[in-house]
């Protein structure tokens, strides 16, 4: 079975080697019919403590690592408002 992939934001990186990211989703409303924002917080393990709040990154299902923690982070999308991405140059 392959490994689901969610791309979310980092809401808190306050833990060690964990952070937490919101998966935002939009759904139809099954009686009215508007699009409405659904979101879920995972918690996701992040080794070298890299990623911090307010990035986009990707995460990939795992086996479980600790009781709250079955993701793993695997990279970055975009980084936050306040952070900076060194170029090549």
């Amino acid at each position: 079975m392959p490994k689901r992939i969610l791309v979310g934001t980092v809401v808190s990186d306050k833990t060690d080697k964990t952070v937490v990211v919101k998966v935002e989703r939009k759904v139809k409303h099954p009686l009215y019919g508007k699009i409405i924002r659904r979101s879920k917080k995972y918690h996701a393990h992040d080794e070298a403590n890299a990623f911090k709040t307010g990035e986009t990154v990707r995460i990939e299902e795992t086996a479980p690592i600790s009781k709250l923690k079955t993701w793993k982070v695997i990279d970055r999308v975009q980084a936050g408002k306040g952070t900076a991405l060194e170029a090549d140059v």
